[in-house]
């Protein structure tokens, strides 16, 4: 009798142990363009977010528990990043959601967020009114105050005096003509002329035409993938392109151009490899068998390593222990993409940039 009540009680026990539930994931969001028109910098950043995970995961995870990152593609739409937004929110229950690319659609996900009391970090987008999102809202890139800056000085150390700029009629284009005017003319430049375009359109020439009658010493443009691709080609078609060309984040630029539509081409971009950003740099190397496709991979994986790093600190992933743990673990954190430290408003508060030019055999560092 004893024997068989032995023999039960261990069976029992091993069934108890097989039932024994496997940890569950610790899951948060994110928005990325996987579709249209910024669809080439949009799946960069997912394997950037991608490798972060692995990484996290391979380390141990978050709290103990593996970390999943939802991914949903905003199409570079507001509404449907809006609605990708609300679906973390209210289905996934998400306590922080990461993203999107464009300033346009970062802006209304990133307020809707902070509305809701969860955590928000900008991986890609510059406008300055991303500074007024909110209270619990982050970014690990730097806005527009300081990249206006550096390109201005960078255009005014290739001697062009007049220039005409070229970009998207949204925030981000809004932001960027302005933002460069200013810097420009504290230079002594002179901003001729600023076209806005709309997106999406299916041929630029008429505004590259406008745009060449101001005769300026250069374009200082900007555009996301598949816009810079038109554009660069009906420019180089029409000669448009024997004037110099200067690119605001020459990846986001001329990603999805031929080569032979923007050799000699001028152009800043971010730094997105940092002193501590090599390893990085070989994994994102062995697991897709190529280079970077753009700048911004390295954005989605400091903003994820930089949230696991902070709910562990932190203990809980409960959004406003996160944000107190990320204010500490943001002062020099060593991201893939360089030092990252945020300012008072939760900003990235010194970005690294690159001067760049694009010749007949590749890139070139300036």
């Amino acid at each position: 009798m004893m024997v068989r009540i032995s023999a039960w009680l261990t069976v029992g026990m091993v069934a108890a142990v097989i039932a024994v539930p496997a940890k569950a994931d610790i899951a948060i969001g994110a928005v990325v363009p996987l579709s249209g028109a910024s669809a080439t910098q949009g799946e960069d950043q997912r394997r950037g977010i991608e490798l972060a995970v692995d990484e996290i995961n391979a380390a141990g995870g978050v709290l103990g528990q593996p970390l999943k990152v939802i991914v949903e593609d905003s199409g570079g739409r507001p509404p449907s990043a809006l609605d990708a937004a609300k679906k973390l929110v209210a289905v996934d229950k998400v306590p922080a959601v990461i993203g999107e690319y464009s300033s346009g659609i970062t802006l209304p996900i990133g307020q809707y967020l902070v509305q809701e009391g969860k955590l928000h970090v900008n991986i890609g987008s510059s406008s300055n009114k991303i500074r007024d999102i909110g209270p619990t809202a982050f970014s690990v890139i730097g806005l527009e105050a300081v990249s206006s800056k550096f390109s201005a000085e960078d255009v005014a150390a290739q001697g062009w005096k007049n220039i005409v700029i070229v970009g998207p009629n949204n925030a981000y284009g809004h932001g960027m003509a302005e933002g460069f005017k200013t810097e420009f003319e504290k230079l002594g430049g002179k901003v001729v002329s600023t076209l806005l375009y709309t997106e999406g359109q299916t041929s630029y020439r008429r505004e590259l035409q406008q745009a060449a009658q101001y005769k300026p010493d250069a374009f200082i443009y900007s555009a996301y993938g598949k816009d810079g691709a038109l554009i660069n080609r009906e420019a180089f078609e029409l000669g448009v392109n024997k004037t110099p060309w200067y690119a605001i984040y020459f990846s986001m630029c001329t990603a999805d151009s031929k080569p032979e539509y923007v050799v000699g081409q001028y152009g800043m971009d971010l730094n997105y490899i940092g002193p501590d950003g090599k390893s990085y740099e070989e994994a994102y190397k062995k697991k897709y068998g190529a280079d970077f496709k753009t700048s911004f991979s390295g954005y989605g994986y400091d903003a994820v390593k930089i949230f696991a790093a902070a709910a562990n600190k932190a203990g809980s992933v409960e959004p406003q222990a996160v944000k107190a743990a990320l204010i500490e673990v943001g002062k020099d954190y060593p991201g893939a993409t360089g030092t990252i430290t945020f300012d008072a408003e939760r900003q990235r508060s010194y970005q690294p940039y690159l001067k760049l030019k694009k010749t007949e055999t590749g890139m070139d560092v300036r």
